[in-house]
């Protein structure tokens, strides 16, 4: 099965916690804090391995978490950092976030990679908070939480030539005839509902792949029928065969049917149309066709005198090496790199440098009888300090109180044992003390 859409849950590894830690060595009279520095979360990265053609992995497995860093250890050793988890996806795999639509990544090249969800710091261990007035201080900090998100995945066929068409025009016996793949054929619209891929091997010792893309019908640029399952397959392609019935054997007009074809390219993307086209008027070995071709030739060199009609036939094969050649001299004469649209939801981009502000801004409500005080800062602390020791608390006092939390409370009313609560961290409020 063939699956070009998916969306996962991505997950960074959370840092090591610090360590709490002291030297206590026989011949070391002045040990001191000794508490090593916890290790970096693993990141998730996403990684294209050109031997995988599908998203169908991402059916079954969902979630990807990479592991936590190593806590600090003893001896101010450092917690080993994660190892990053890789995750292989097909060339031409667009990674976008769930949440605001941004682009992530495009990838295309094998071995090309992104990381889509980073790991947390590292906590400090006690060492790092050793000053000369605190030699010894009993604090750590836990790890940093890993970034997470959830990814929308969408795969668009990377392949040299791409087939188009209104359904039943013969796409895919055109694809079954030129190479070893085989395409489910039959004599009604919409035989094949996902692309197929297929080497095609030229006779002089050049090749290039060829995608045979579903049907197309009017309207698909707003989704109709297979609309955009089918169209964003074609952004991909390098070179366009415009695969046209020529005996209108479902009572159409092929001219009719190579200009809308045509305008449902444009609607959907205008880069497209300016995409190298040949058009492969099919099934010549019906009566009909001679007459439909030499009217159809008059007209499109009307409109588009740079695009070469071929007259084929998928059934007798006649014609299709002239059409091979024609269209790996084509190939080679436009660059190697793959055709890639730009992402016009992407106006600008810009580039945003961290600045470390002091943001000491707070405020406090009332839940009954308790005082309720929000603020990022402290928030912070709290979620990053170990609160299991009396330095931790110590330092949320003195922070505090240099932020004037302590005097805003007494204005509104906070009396010794009055219950304040931070987060999900509650303590007594002591009038007149720096401890709480």
């Amino acid at each position: 099965m063939f699956v070009d859409k998916a969306k996962v849950y991505v997950k960074g590894g959370d840092g090591g916690d610090g360590l709490i830690s002291f030297r206590r060595e026989k011949y070391v009279p002045e040990g001191g804090p000794a508490g090593g520095d916890g290790g970096k979360g693993g990141d998730v990265i996403f990684r294209v391995d050109e031997g995988l053609r599908t998203l169908m992995d991402f059916r079954y497995q969902k979630h990807f978490k990479a592991k936590r860093g190593e806590k600090g250890r003893n001896k101010s050793q450092h917690g080993a950092n994660a190892d990053s988890m890789i995750v292989r996806i097909p060339p031409g795999t667009i990674l976008m976030d769930d949440d605001t639509g941004e682009v992530i990544g495009d990838l295309t090249r094998h071995g090309q990679q992104v990381v889509v969800a980073r790991g947390g710091r590292g906590g400090r261990g006690n060492i790092r908070f050793a000053t000369p007035n605190n030699p010894a201080p009993e604090l750590a900090e836990n790890g940093e939480e890993g970034e997470e998100r959830y990814v929308t995945m969408e795969l668009k066929v990377m392949a040299d030539v791409g087939l188009v068409g209104f359904p039943s025009v013969g796409k895919s016996t055109l694809l079954s005839v030129v190479s070893a793949a085989q395409p489910k054929i039959g004599a009604y619209h919409f035989t094949t509902i996902t692309p197929n891929l297929g080497m095609v091997e030229v006779g002089d010792g050049r090749n290039f792949v060829m995608a045979d893309l579903p049907g197309l019908i009017e309207g698909a640029h707003e989704g109709v029928g297979l609309g955009h399952e089918f169209l964003r397959h074609v952004e991909r392609t390098r070179v366009i065969i415009h695969v046209v019935d020529m005996a209108g054997t479902e009572g159409r007009d092929p001219f009719e049917d190579w200009q809308k074809i045509n305008d449902e390219i444009r609607l959907y993307n205008p880069v497209l149309i300016e995409r190298p086209q040949i058009v492969a008027a099919n099934k010549m070995d019906m009566p009909e066709a001679e007459e439909y071709l030499a009217t159809f030739k008059e007209k499109v060199k009307e409109i588009r005198p740079d695009i070469e009609v071929m007259p084929i036939s998928s059934l007798t094969r006649q014609g299709i090496q002239e059409l091979l050649y024609r269209t790996i001299d084509v190939l080679e004469s436009i660059p190697d790199e793959p055709a890639i649209e730009e992402v016009t939801e992407v106006a600008e981009r810009k580039v945003y440098k961290f600045k470390a502000q002091n943001n000491n801004s707070f405020t406090i409500t009332r839940d009954n009888e308790m005082y309720v005080v929000h603020s990022e800062k402290i928030e912070g602390l709290l979620k990053r300090m170990q609160m299991n020791s009396h330095d931790a608390i110590l330092k949320l006092a003195r922070t505090m109180r240099h932020m004037g939390v302590d005097e805003e409370l007494r204005k509104r009313g906070a009396t010794d044992g009055t219950i304040v609560r931070i987060g999900d961290f509650e303590f007594e409020f002591v009038e007149g003390s720096s401890y709480y």
